[in-house]
């Protein structure tokens, strides 16, 4: 059974992460990346109303619908209406995006970022309903939404809503196991409910690529020829049911490296899946904050902080020295919850935890080095 997107070629250009000239994006030279990538035969472009604060969906205009036929592409952007005080201001997005982006459609439109209290926003503006009536109009041609959470949130917004054609979601060979990225057991859900996976994050923001030594050695070990980004792009795309994999690209070189071996793609073989296993419990053996993501602490907390959600945030500086990265997380996490600092110290946490972390002083550390 042929599902959607299947034909699309496996790696998709993310237009988050372009090259900058100051505050401005290089244009001149995303269009020669976009040029590089189209003419080794990849179509799918992904955006949203918010990158770049809104230039990112201009960038598309000039750089790939001003200068190539719109059936040899695919857009994707995204309506993350919990940036927004009403309903009208969340429909609205749809019409800057198209204006922006010069297109009488899109190709696939995504809710922006469900997860936490931002899922409630979408239903309370009545945004899927919104969804279907556009399409039906062929204002946009497939829906979908991104998420960043657990694989029982994700199951709670597919089972409520079977008109979903596809989902995005963090996907790498990382988090695969993570207790709170939960990247297989989303995948496994996506699966459950017969809905095609774009893979965002599949490098983890760049840091696979650039992986601390003991996990480079083991790749260089086993291949000196390609680089470390491949292996991550690759091991996503490996997976059944997949529409795209999104790479960020800042360069030309970074394109030129990704359509290199994804150009005529293979899928991993098992020496190549065991060399990520390698890998992947290395990076597992790396010390960090032991949490299990079993959501204990939360039930009780009167802050309502999101104390697995923030380890995990803080993890990234551990396991990578990442510090800009888990700041970002650790931003977004806390963005509608409660800080590290908002801790009271009241013990609710601690007692309940079955791993016996010190929680209260954790939480004062990640306070000292996330919010500066």
């Amino acid at each position: 059974m042929v599902y959607l997107g299947e034909n699309i070629p496996k790696l998709g250009f993310g237009f988050m992460r372009l090259p900058m000239i100051g505050e401005e994006i290089d244009i001149e030279q995303t269009k020669e990346m976009v040029d590089l990538f189209i003419s080794k035969g990849f179509s799918y472009f992904d955006s949203s109303w918010g990158y770049n604060g809104g230039k990112s969906e201009e960038a598309m205009k000039a750089a790939i619908v001003d200068r190539y036929p719109r059936e040899s592409f695919q857009i994707a952007t995204k309506c993350p209406a919990w940036i927004v005080k009403t309903a009208e201001e969340a429909k609205n997005m749809i019409w800057t995006s198209l204006k922006r982006t010069g297109l009488e459609y899109i190709d696939f439109y995504l809710l922006h970022n469900l997860g936490g209290s931002r899922t409630k926003v979408f239903d309370d503006f009545g945004m899927w309903d919104y969804l279907k009536e556009l399409k039906e109009k062929g204002i946009v041609r497939h829906i979908g939404f991104s998420i960043h959470d657990n694989a029982e949130a994700l199951d709670k917004v597919l089972t409520e809503h079977p008109e979903t054609e596809f989902v995005q979601f963090q996907l790498n060979y990382d988090d695969w196991e993570s207790p709170t990225i939960q990247a297989r057991k989303c995948y496994e859900v996506a699966l459950k409910h017969h809905k095609p996976i774009v893979v965002m994050e599949p490098v983890k923001g760049g840091l696979l690529a650039n992986p601390v030594s003991g996990v480079r050695k083991i790749f260089e070990d086993a291949n000196t020829d390609v680089s470390l980004a491949s292996w991550a792009i690759r091991y996503a795309a490996s997976l059944d049911n997949i529409i795209t994999v999104l790479s960020g690209m800042s360069t030309l070189d970074q394109v030129s490296d990704n359509v290199s071996y994804m150009d005529n793609f293979k899928p991993l073989s098992q020496e190549e899946r065991a060399v990520i296993e390698k890998a992947r419990k290395v990076l597992g053996e790396i010390p960090n904050i032991p949490c299990t993501a079993c959501e204990y602490c939360i039930k009780g907390c009167p802050q309502n902080i999101r104390i697995p959600h923030i380890f995990a945030a803080y993890n990234r500086k551990m396991t990578y020295n990442d510090v800009k990265g888990a700041k970002l997380n650790y931003s977004l996490e806390t963005m509608t919850s409660g800080k590290a600092s908002d801790c009271i110290a009241c013990g609710n946490c601690e007692r309940v935890c079955p791993q016996h972390i010190n929680i209260i002083e954790n939480l004062k550390t990640i306070a000292e080095e996330l919010e500066k």
